[in-house]
Order: C-alpha cells, then structure tokens, then sequence
C-alpha cells in the first residue's frame, strides 16, 4: 500500500496515558519505579489523543480519562478510535457522558463489530432501548471498522490487525504516523501497513517476555524491521524506571510518558469526504 506525501497535514499526538492495565505507581508496590520521584514514572492507563486541524481523536478510553482530560487541559473529544476492548482500553466510556454535553451531540465511536457488542454488554445502561429517564448516560454512535482505510475528522485512517495474545486487536496509521499498543506479534500483511513511518508508538510492556506483549527486544527487532525515523515505547510497566529504560535503547527510540507531545504528520481526507 503506497501513503501519499502530497496529501499530509501536521498534527500533535498527546500520550494521555503510557502505563499497564494496573497502572504504576502499582497499588500496594513499593519497588524503585513505583516510589520514584521522577513525574515519568507516574504512568496512568494507556491512551493518545491526536490534536487535528477538525478536533480532538482520542485513542482509547482508559479508566483513568477523566483525570487525563483534566491534566492536558482537554475540554472537548470529538471522535474515538478503540483499538480493541479490553478493560484499561474502554472503561473511561463513561466519561464520554460531558464531552457528549459540550458537543451538543452523540460522540462518534469507531471500532469493529465485535468491539461494539463488547462495549453495549459492558455499559449496557447506556444502550437500553428504555432507559431511566432520570439517569445520565453517555451519548454516543457507533461507526464500524471495516478491513479498509476510513475518514473521521478530516484524516484518512488506515487500520492495521494486529494480535494481542490471541486476542484480535487493532492499530491505527495515519499518514507517517502509527500507533500500536497492546501487541506481542503482526500478521505479515500487517508489516506492509507499517512501512515508511515517520513515527511509530509500539507497545513494550517491560524488558522481561510476556505471553501477550512485546517485551523490550522484541519491540527493538519491529523497530529494525520497520526503520521508522523515531519510535516511542507504550504501555510501560513498572519493571525498571524511565530513565534506566532509557539508557538501554538505540538512537531514535524513546520511552514515551504521560503528558508528551509530539508532532506527527497524518494523511488528509479526499476532498469532499464528510466525517464527524
């Protein structure tokens, strides 16, 4: 698949969230990441947001969204890509209920069939056909992925299969840029998705392997296959502390943290697609 360079537009990815479905600090834990005094080492549950030219994607709605909005001082979501649905990656669902309020309509969500069901069964309060009137539910419409690119928001978004420990999962390309989180292998069609990256958020839960995620060495062998100009590590563990991570990666690999900014060029809708 060929990604034109005559149809990018700069946009900012903010990293909401880098850490593991438990989050560090851990509860209960005591180790050197968790008592850190590096803000780096603070890593709430993983999400990203893209600040586009037509308004705010998030990525993902961790349990933790509330408290990510509030930080980067975000008022406002205008569309939400799901990667797949398990519980650190769609429970700030709920919170949807004020961005709803201040868009003055239903936000628009975008995942597969099977994430939707997941997601109807999950918050089901928010999906019955007679609801308690009295009750405040968030406001939200599904728009399915489908195997091909789709629009929201102005982009054009390419989704890239991925597997997550046997679970089907999905990743997000935009232009030179491409997010994956939640992976420990990529189908061989999925590689060609990924080629000629400018930037690439890969999943690296900790340096030790792990039956659903890519450990360090692991995520650095996709990095040398891939050769994006620069990566960044997510969904981070508390196994080692940033700084020390840092130190054992090459040239161009990061470890990415809460509240990161970074500019991304993503690829722009034909002209004329209407989107959210």
């Amino acid at each position: 698949m060929e990604f034109g360079l005559g149809s990018l537009q700069q946009a900012e990815l903010v990293f909401l969230g880098t850490g593991t479905s438990v989050g560090v600090p851990v509860i209960g834990c005591k180790c050197r990441t968790c008592t850190s005094s590096d803000p780096r080492d603070k890593r709430t549950r993983c999400s990203a947001l893209l600040r586009l030219p037509r308004g705010n994607l998030l990525i993902d709605a961790s349990p933790d969204l509330r408290a990510q909005l509030l930080r980067e001082d975000i008022s406002v979501v205008h569309a939400v890509l799901f990667t797949h649905a398990h519980a650190d990656h769609v429970l700030g669902l709920d919170d949807l209920r004020v961005v709803a309020y201040h868009l003055g309509r239903e936000v628009p969500l975008y995942c597969t069939l099977q994430v939707a069901e997941t997601l109807r069964r999950m918050f089901s309060y928010a999906f019955d056909p007679h609801p308690d009137q009295k009750a405040s539910r968030p406001r939200v419409r599904f728009n399915t992925i489908g195997q091909g690119p789709f629009e929201v928001l102005g982009v054009s978004v390419v989704p890239v299969p991925l597997d997550h420990g046997g679970c089907p999962v999905l990743g997000f390309r935009s232009g030179r840029f491409a997010y994956c989180t939640d992976v420990n292998s990529i189908p061989e069609p999925s590689w060609e998705l990924l080629r000629g990256l400018e930037l690439l958020v890969l999943d690296c839960l900790r340096i030790t392997p792990h039956p659903t995620h890519f450990c360090l060495e692991e995520s650095l062998e996709v990095i040398r296959r891939l050769r994006p100009a620069r990566a960044f590590l997510t969904h981070v563990s508390h196994e080692v502390p940033h700084e020390e991570l840092s130190r054992k990666l090459p040239p161009g690999v990061e470890v990415a943290w809460d509240g990161l900014r970074v500019p991304v060029k993503v690829q722009k809708s034909p002209v004329g697609t209407t989107t959210p």
